[in-house]
């Protein structure tokens, strides 16, 4: 392990980082105790305090346990938006001695299927805009349980409106599917939000701690199938913890929520890192750059993540001198290096720097992180507490000197223990060196002088498109259900707004040459898979490149693009 990096290790940091060896509940808990009538959560100037926070969350976590029958151990998947619901719902559950499994809100029932049969989940947390992807599978269940009921499926839905926490008055423009009146659903196995709220139900004792799991984040690889990344309460514990001291988070902070929960980059810092310090989550379900400004402004924000698609729109906004943006201290992000002239417009702009780091699923957030006192551009950073990374060959594993292009391995408390139910899978993400267990990230980088990172390329086949991963062999696993597609190879294309989109290459069955346009085979996709990773350019084909054991060569059809 090289140690360059800690000649610019923050001045007032330690090396090494102590958590608390307890459920993640328990951070929301003390946080209520310490300051109940804080603003826990801000939702379109809709107020929950830390009071009302914590009464929510065992509320759900009784109606979990007595009502769902959710056991020590389940998984729960919670399939919304950003918004209070989120947060309560993904405490209850592990209130209720329960995993939560979060899920994109963009995927659609053919992708939801994979999640409720792979994570053996029989209740799902939804919203009511959403629930239409659900019902197929609810019933689906509610038919298996009848002649088997121990057979698997989803047996529970809890179908919330987020219009229920919404102020009475609000002059923040507010979307549709948020300010949609709550609906009545009258089906086996559903009930809405209000009413299990409504039930009062309180849950048993916390019996799970540290080395249980906790949360269950879905990646996917080369295979196709999405894999659930298990993390116990411990690793959570330490990126939560560990966020919040390297970016200095203060008790009265306030963060700007506009990064998908649902995502670890969002969860860790957004959500769970702010609510340990007992500070303030504003909430943004959907990005919209006067509400985000808007709301920066009304509430004092301090800090916030937005991807760089996000920075651009704000800056871009010809409105945007309108808003008093200086009590933002602290912007960070990653996913895609920010490009140098966004930063130095930022900079001209709000007096911010662009504070870049590095993690994913599998490590449920940064392994690395910029410091504040020496921020790099375009670079993921140096290693972070207890972290040990390392630049290799990817074939002898041998550290690489600075400036030498190799797979980045991390070691750190926040890794993952394994993939859900995938032991070849797990075998494969993880090499030991010296006695040391190391994840493989799949991703090329080099190092400097200093001990910093910069990312190159991928070593595994992966579309960044704005900032969601998007992995082609999934993509075109659920392609392969269209009746005219014979073979489907995924790419990457360039995008002047995504930074990369997703381009098809298609060879039609014989019948139906001639008789399907490529652009109805976007509208297809567009309608059978989520928005981001679903195909915006398609070509035909008479055939596609393959090696000598008949594998598609995809990396040719990707240089040919380039």
């Amino acid at each position: 392990m090289s140690d360059r990096h800690f000649a610019h290790w923050p001045s007032n940091l330690p090396r090494h980082l102590t958590v608390p060896a307890t459920n993640l509940y328990r951070n929301v808990e003390f946080s209520a105790a310490r300051y109940p009538d804080k603003a826990a959560l801000i939702f379109y100037d809709g107020i929950t305090t830390y009071r009302e926070f914590d009464d929510q969350i065992q509320r759900l976590a009784g109606y979990l346990q007595q009502d769902c029958g959710v056991a020590r151990g389940d998984r729960v998947l919670l399939y919304m938006q950003n918004s209070p619901q989120f947060i309560v719902a993904y405490y209850a559950i592990l209130r209720a001695d329960a995993v939560v499994v979060p899920v994109n809100p963009m995927n659609m029932t053919e992708e939801l299927r994979h999640y409720v049969s792979d994570a053996d989940a029989r209740v799902i947390i939804a919203p009511q805009d959403l629930y239409k992807q659900v019902q197929p599978l609810l019933a689906e269940g509610r038919a298996q349980a009848k002649s088997q009921p121990e057979a698997p499926g989803l047996r529970h839905a809890i179908v919330a409106a987020y219009s229920d926490y919404l102020p009475a008055e609000t002059d923040l423009r507010v979307p549709a599917f948020v300010s949609e009146p709550r609906q009545a659903i009258d089906e086996p196995g559903v009930v809405l939000w209000a009413d299990a709220m409504a039930a009062n139900r309180r849950p048993g004792p916390l019996t799970t701690g540290p080395d249980d799991l906790a949360v269950m984040p879905y990646t996917s690889g080369t295979t196709g199938h999405p894999k659930g990344c298990m993390h116990t309460h411990r690793s959570v514990m330490y990126n939560t913890v560990a966020g919040t001291q390297w970016i200095g988070t203060p008790m009265d902070g306030v963060s700007l929520a506009v990064l998908p929960l649902f995502h670890v980059t969002g969860m860790q810092n957004g959500m769970n890192g702010t609510l340990f310090v007992g500070a303030t989550v504003v909430l943004l379900p959907r990005w919209d750059r006067d509400a985000a400004a808007q709301l920066i402004q009304r509430y004092k924000v301090t800090g916030t993540q937005m991807i760089v698609t996000m920075v651009v729109d704000l800056l871009s906004n010809p409105r945007l001198g309108e808003y008093d943006l200086s009590s933002i201290a602290r912007l960070s992000g990653g996913g895609a290096a920010m490009p140098e002239a966004i930063a130095t417009k930022l900079k001209e702009v709000c007096n911010l720097d662009y504070l870049e780091g590095y993690g994913m699923s599998e490590t449920i957030a940064p392994t690395h992180i910029n410091p504040l006192e020496r921020p790099m551009k375009q670079c993921l950073g140096i290693p972070i507490f207890d972290v040990d990374a390392r630049v290799v060959d990817p074939l002898t594993f041998a550290e690489l000197p600075p400036g030498e292009v190799g797979e980045i391995i991390v070691n750190g408390p926040q890794v993952m223990q394994g993939y859900w139910k995938n032991p070849a899978a797990t075998e494969a993400a993880f090499v030991t060196i010296d006695g040391k267990r190391f994840l493989r990230t799949g991703d090329l980088a080099r190092t400097d002088e200093h001990g910093y990172f910069y990312m190159v390329d991928r070593l595994k086949r992966m579309i960044n498109a704005s900032g969601f991963k998007v992995w082609p062999a999934e993509v075109e696993a659920l392609m392969y259900h269209h009746p005219a597609i014979q073979e489907v190879c995924v790419i990457a294309a360039k995008d002047e707004r995504r930074g990369e989109t997703v381009k098809a290459v298609v060879v039609l069955k014989p019948a139906f040459r001639g008789q399907v346009t490529e652009q109805e085979i976007v509208d297809w996709a567009h309608d059978h898979m989520a928005a981001y990773k679903s195909p915006r350019i398609v070509s035909f084909a008479e055939s596609l490149p393959k090696s000598g054991a008949g594998k598609v060569m995809w990396r040719e059809l990707q240089a040919q693009e380039a």
